[in-house]
């Protein structure tokens, strides 16, 4: 029988102990939760807090209502004694203290109402202000933990041989080579070209004025020439004589 106890409570703290292992690793997300939770009910506050204005508001209406009939019927009172009605001045005296004792009942019903919102509303502001505080708390806590997550990440990968960042690394050196290979045979190739190809030494024999090139020229500026000296003459045959 005792090893079954023994067995129950280590099953117990077993059990305590996975909670708290699931609580730990899911702190942030309770944190946030609680806070949701926390901006609902001071959502509800403020619908109670609206209702209470409201009631104020009443009240005052009533008060100010009573008010007026307290006067109206004080008035009908001294009317009525001035005309020698005293039992129609007493039932009316009657009818104000009715008011007058309504009109207490308004009074203090508004100001516990007044009272009640002067405390609801510091106590709402009061509750916003711990939110936006545990709001702030938890974007840091959330970053902070971002910034962990990517710090073990990078450091993991750092530390193993043939890591991703090692071999993105090696991947982008061996794409530089590459692209300076290439870049380097074109450049040989122009250099050969320049050096020994058909075009080299068309150029060059261009230069000198040599081949179908200098001969072209030569035959366009003998062609040329040639009609100059034509126009000329015919220049020389239409003159008229002095």
């Amino acid at each position: 029988m005792a090893v079954f106890s023994k067995i129950l409570t280590m099953l117990r703290g077993d059990v305590r102990d996975i909670g708290q292992s699931i609580v730990d690793n899911n702190a942030t997300t309770i944190y946030g939760q609680e806070i949701v939770e926390a901006k609902a009910h001071v959502a509800t506050a403020k619908q109670d807090l609206t209702m209470v204005m409201a009631k104020e508001i009443q009240a005052t209406r009533e008060i100010e209502r009573v008010g007026k009939d307290l006067q109206r019927y004080e008035a009908l009172a001294m009317e009525a004694l001035q005309k020698d009605q005293p039992a129609l001045a007493e039932e009316v005296a009657a009818k104000v203290a009715d008011l007058e004792l309504a009109l207490a009942e308004q009074v203090g019903a508004r100001d516990q109402f007044a009272n009640h919102i002067v405390r609801l509303k510091d106590m709402i502001r009061s509750a916003e202000a711990t939110l936006r505080e545990h709001e702030r708390e938890l974007a840091m806590a959330r970053t902070t933990e971002s910034v962990y997550r990517a710090t073990a990440t990078i450091s993991q990968s750092m530390g193993t041989s043939g890591s991703k960042l090692m071999s993105a690394k090696e991947s982008l050196e061996r794409i530089k080579q590459r692209h300076q290979d290439t870049a380097d045979r074109m450049q040989a190739a122009g250099q050969l070209a320049d050096e020994f190809g058909t075009q080299a030494l068309e150029r060059k024999l261009a230069a000198a004025g040599i081949g179908d090139t200098g001969s072209r020229k030569a035959q366009v500026m003998a062609r040329l020439q040639q009609r100059l000296l034509a126009v000329q003459a015919i220049g020389l045959d239409k003159t008229p004589p002095g």
